[in-house]
C-alpha cells in the first residue's frame, strides 16, 4: 500500500492540475495497476463475471477489467478534489433516486441505516449529503496498515464531512449512538473484514456478509436501506433503494440471517446495474482463494 505521503501527494496533485491533465494521470496509474496485478486483474474478471451470470470470452474480459481499473482510478482522482469544491458544484454533478426515505428517517430522528457495495464514488455522496441537505454521516472503515495511512484517511473523511468509526469492539455502540443522534449511517457490506459474518448465497455462492447492519437495524427500529452510488456520463447519481424488512419474526439469530440474506440479494441489484463500477479486489468466497492460490480462511471452510 502507498505511504500517506504519497496520498498527500496525490490529493494535492489531483486538485490542483489541470482537470485533463489530472483525468490522464488517473487513467494511467489505473492501467499501471491493472498491468502490474495479475491476482487483481483475476479477481476483478471473476466478479465481473458473477455479476453478468455468465463468463466472458477474453476480448470481453480485457475491455471489462480495464474499465474497473478505470472507474477504480476516478474514484480516487474525484474522492482527492472533493474538499476543494462548493456546495452548488457539488449539487450540480449530484442526482439521485430515494432519498425522500433517508430524509424522513432523518427527521423522525432515527439515523438510517445504509448498507452499499464497493462500487462507483460513495463519497461524493456523503459530501453531498453533508453540504446540501446537511444531514450527519457516520461511516464505519476498515483499519489500513500502515497506521500513518489509516490515520490520513480518517482524516480527509472528516474534512468531507463524515464521523468516522474503525470495526473494533467500540464500533457498536458509537453506531448505536450515531442512529439515535440522527446521523446518516453508511456500511460497506458487501465484505466481511472480521470473518465472523453470517454464512449466505451471494451471487450465486456461499460465503459470509457482516452481520451488523442487520443487527444494528434488529435492536434500534433503524430503517435499513440498500444504496449505491454511480458514475453516469459526467455526473454521479445515487440510488436508494427500499428498506429491508427488519420486523421481527423470531429470534435474533434467525432474524439477523435472514435480514443479511435479504440485503445480499439487494446488493447484487445494485452491483448489477454497473458491473464494472464494482471494485472490491479483494477475495471474498472460497472459490476466490482457490483460484489465488492461497488457503482458504478458516472462516470460509464448510460454509
Amino acid at each position: 500500500m502507498p505511504s500517506a505521503s504519497a496520498y498527500r501527494v496525490a490529493e494535492f496533485f489531483a486538485r490542483h492540475a489541470p482537470s485533463p491533465v489530472a483525468r490522464a494521470a488517473a487513467l494511467a496509474g489505473g492501467v499501471g495497476v491493472a498491468i502490474a496485478s495479475r491476482d487483481r486483474r483475476l479477481l476483478v474478471r471473476r466478479n465481473l463475471e458473477r455479476a453478468l451470470g455468465r463468463p466472458m470470452g477474453r476480448r470481453e474480459a480485457s475491455v471489462r477489467v480495464t474499465a474497473t481499473f478505470d472507474w477504480y482510478a476516478r474514484y480516487y482522482l474525484e474522492s482527492f478534489q472533493l474538499p476543494g469544491l462548493d456546495a452548488s458544484t457539488i449539487d450540480a454533478g449530484f442526482g439521485y433516486e430515494g432519498v425522500d426515505t433517508i430524509e424522513r428517517s432523518v427527521r423522525s430522528g432515527v439515523g438510517p441505516i445504509l448498507v452499499m457495495p464497493h462500487l462507483g464514488t460513495w463519497e461524493w455522496a456523503a459530501w453531498w449529503l453533508a453540504l446540501v441537505p446537511r444531514m450527519k454521516v457516520t461511516a464505519v472503515v476498515e483499519p489500513l496498515e500502515p497506521p500513518e495511512v489509516f490515520e490520513w484517511f480518517t482524516s480527509f473523511r472528516q474534512r468531507l464531512g463524515m464521523d468516522i468509526i474503525p470495526v473494533g469492539p467500540d464500533a457498536g455502540g458509537r453506531l448505536v449512538a450515531a442512529i439515535k443522534r440522527g446521523d446518516v449511517v453508511c456500511l460497506l457490506a458487501d465484505r466481511d473484514v472480521t470473518g465472523t459474518g453470517v454464512a449466505v448465497e451471494f451471487f450465486g455462492e456461499r460465503t459470509r456478509l457482516p452481520a451488523g447492519p442487520a443487527v444494528l437495524a434488529l435492536r434500534t427500529g433503524a430503517p435499513l436501506i440498500p444504496a449505491a452510488v454511480y458514475w453516469r456520463g459526467r455526473t454521479r447519481h445515487a440510488l436508494a433503494g427500499p428498506p429491508v424488512d427488519t420486523r421481527r419474526s423470531g429470534g435474533i439469530r434467525s432474524d439477523t440471517f435472514r435480514v443479511v440474506q435479504d440485503y445480499a440479494a439487494a446488493l447484487e441489484g445494485l452491483i448489477r446495474v454497473a458491473p464494472e463500477q464494482w471494485h472490491l479486489m479483494s477475495p471474498n468466497w472460497p472459490s476466490d482463494y482457490e483460484a489465488l492460490g492461497l488457503p482458504v480462511p478458516e472462516s470460509l471452510r464448510d460454509i
